[in-house]
């Protein structure tokens, strides 16, 4: 007579390979290589969830004005990450003409999805046209308050912006402390100046003197790395 013990041993050992969902049939390779397709199926569907989520949220600037889309410095950011195999995807939620009031009115419904990296990236355009800074400040505040309330994870970072003096020196003053002064108030991440070492250098701009070529897209897109590399 066998042994209790043995016959449940005996007894596991009989389940096991319906158990693994083997077929009595299978060979040792099959059922190797049915394990390692689990396993990599497994691990494929890890990888998609923790996949993380750059949101660039901006104007012209962002959107790439002038250029192919894949010229435009989210994209050169891609590329960057890519090549490093970081687990990021860069979403370009650039749109041109956007001042920080249609800014505020289309944040809500993108930030229905989640997002790690939010980078904010307006109010040039309110420069510009000479909107009362005060509003541009508000409006800016409010897009960050809308991020946070959302996500409270999110990662902000504010792109400084600077424009010519031709609304007059203490507005064009005023104006560049804008970004700086709510980085700091809302704990955000600053890129100094979006355009440094492309604003007012002809070569680096388009016929219309405001938006970058493909080079200067790309030093564009250095300063920003330079920020969100230590994020990522």
């Amino acid at each position: 007579m066998i042994p209790s013990s043995i016959r449940t041993v005996l007894k596991f050992c009989y389940l096991l390979p319906f158990m693994l969902g083997i077929s009595c049939g299978d060979s040792p390779n099959k059922i190797k290589s049915d394990i390692e397709k689990s396993n990599l199926e497994e691990d494929t569907a890890k990888e998609s969830t923790d996949v993380k989520t750059i949101l660039f949220f901006g104007n012209s600037l962002t959107a790439g004005m002038g250029l192919e889309p894949d010229m435009a410095f989210p994209q050169i950011i891609q590329e960057k990450i890519d090549s490093l195999s970081l687990p990021f995807r860069v979403i370009n939620a650039g749109l041109s003409g956007e001042t920080t009031a249609s800014g505020k009115n289309r944040i809500d419904w993108l930030m229905n999805q989640e997002v790690d990296i939010f980078v904010l990236e307006l109010g040039a355009n309110d420069g510009l046209r000479g909107i009362p800074l005060a509003e541009t400040r508000k409006n800016l505040q409010a897009i960050i308050n809308t991020v946070k309330e959302k996500n409270p994870d999110t990662k902000i970072v504010l792109a400084g912006m600077q424009i010519p003096p031709n609304m007059g020196q203490d507005y064009t003053s005023e104006f560049r402390r804008i970004f700086p002064e709510l980085a700091a108030e809302n704990e955000a991440y600053l890129i100094p100046f979006l355009l440094e070492n492309v604003a007012g250098i002809p070569e680096l701009n388009q016929a219309d003197g405001i938006h970058p070529t493909e080079v200067g897209q790309r030093i564009v897109a250095k300063n920003v790395w330079n920020v969100i590399w230590p994020i990522l």
